[in-house]
């Protein structure tokens, strides 16, 4: 029977602790595999600012700083391989800079890309075709079609397992299904088939359970408050058997919880219908799984059922939607929140005696039940924040809001303050499209960058 893999996850999201992924493997030091997740739904869309600025940018340059801390890792005889979708727009780029450090320090390790997740061409090619109206109100392309600045399907598991069974040592990709980053490993290590559906499964739940990093170690529990040393949150790991079951885990020492009540949590987070979790790998049911305790801080997954993958791949488009702003001031004394709500009313009419109608503005006196209406008495409440945020399609409307919050501290209600950081900046705002593309219409690549 071939070995047991462990594969860990230290990186949920562009902007999470750059120094995890180190941390992690000094804290486990047999993993086999580390996944790193940097690509949320609108990161592609920033990503291309700065392409647009720097052509050799549009990827995680934080990835590059990560690949210096694991050099001394691998330089002591670690045989730990990283997979990871920091590429963004620009796998290419992300590696040769990759290649780059290596070769400066020293490290001879094999870097591979996967691209092909780059589908704006099509769409723009093809903007009257149904698939790519979007998935939540149905409404055509077209509409959008001049303002598309990204479109990237979500590609699965099988060109990164390609691409380690080609020797590669750090795999980059661009936009990839989030569970993948783990399937691939699972392909790669026990060369599964590909329509093994059932271990598939397996594998897509256990990406889906450590995708989201410490999620699954207690953060944002229900019972945060109750998480040992959560400066010290461990971060998961999965021991993937070749049966396809696996355990939970976390390093020892480390604080957060690995229990029946995080991995359930965790299971449910943004899985839709647990009877068809839809991946490019796999169609899984949820309803069958069965979770058990398999020691402190370890929590076995079985009996994942699953399918064939459907006919199509998602894809995550953005689009410009003009600019927005935002501003917060406290105030404190009796009637704060109808100071607040005043002095929001007083910055939105002066833009509207300049000349500017709103697209959208919004009005919030946070600590009186303001974020979440009806379950406080604001009048109670002695102090407050009063926060606005205003978006427009014309970047002027939105300027001339911003140059209105300043003046408050001298011509609003007794009791303002908390203006700190000058006007509040204005910045382009990215609509979320999403839609679907026929997976025949896909043609991953893989390139070994030395």
């Amino acid at each position: 029977m071939t070995r047991m893999i462990k594969i860990g996850n230290a990186q949920a999201f562009w902007g999470d602790s750059p120094g995890a992924p180190a941390e992690l493997l000094k804290q486990q030091p047999d993993l086999d595999y580390l996944t790193l997740d940097y690509l949320a739904e609108v990161s592609l869309s920033i990503m291309a600012i700065q392409r647009d600025k720097k052509p050799e940018l549009g990827y995680a340059a934080d990835f590059l700083d990560v690949v210096r801390s694991l050099i001394p890792f691998w330089k002591e005889g670690s045989h730990v391989k990283v997979v990871c979708n920091a590429g963004g727009l620009n796998p290419e780029g992300c590696a040769q800079a990759v290649v780059k450090i290596l070769q400066q320090e020293g490290c001879a390790k094999k870097v591979s890309t996967v691209s092909g997740d780059d589908v704006l061409a099509l769409l723009k090619g093809d903007s009257k075709k149904e698939l790519f109206h979007n998935l939540d109100t149905g409404e055509p392309l077209e509409q959008v079609l001049n303002q598309l600045v990204t479109a990237n399907a979500y590609l699965g598991a099988e060109p990164i397992a390609k691409a380690l069974m080609q020797g590669a040592d750090i795999v980059i990709t661009g936009r990839v299904a989030d569970p993948s980053l783990t399937v691939g490993p699972c392909l790669a290590h026990f060369n599964w088939k590909r329509d093994d559906w059932d271990k598939l499964a397996q594998a897509t739940v256990a990406g889906h359970l450590i995708e989201c990093g410490t999620q699954a170690t207690g953060g944002i529990s229900t019972h945060w408050l109750e998480m040992p040393a959560p400066e010290n949150i461990g971060f998961p790991v999965v021991e993937m058997s070749e049966d396809s079951s696996f355990v939970i885990t976390k390093p020892a020492k480390t604080g957060g919880r690995v229990n029946l009540q995080t991995i359930k949590e965790q299971l449910l987070y943004e899985i839709g219908d647990p009877e068809r979790y839809l991946s490019p790998d796999v169609t899984v049911s949820f309803l069958s799984l069965y979770v058990d305790y398999a020691g402190p801080d370890r929590v076995k997954v079985t009996n994942a059922k699953g399918m064939a993958p459907p006919l199509t791949y998602k894809v995550s488009a953005t689009f410009r939607d003009g600019y927005r702003a935002e501003a917060c001031l406290s105030i404190f004394g009796k009637d704060a929140p109808a100071k607040a709500e005043r002095a929001g009313q007083v910055i939105l009419k002066k833009v509207e005696n300049a000349g500017h109608n709103l697209a959208n503005a919004n009005i919030e006196c946070l600590g009186t039940g303001g974020s979440v209406p009806g379950i406080l008495n604001p009048s109670e409440a002695v102090e407050c924040v009063m926060r606005i945020a205003v978006s427009d399609p014309q970047k002027e409307a939105v300027e001339a809001f911003s140059k209105e919050i300043a003046p408050l501290v001298t011509s609003g209600p007794q009791g303002i303050g908390g203006y700190l950081f000058g006007r509040p900046q204005v910045r382009p705002v990215f609509g979320y499209w999403p839609c679907l593309i026929e997976a025949s219409a896909i043609k991953p690549s893989i390139l070994i960058q030395n």
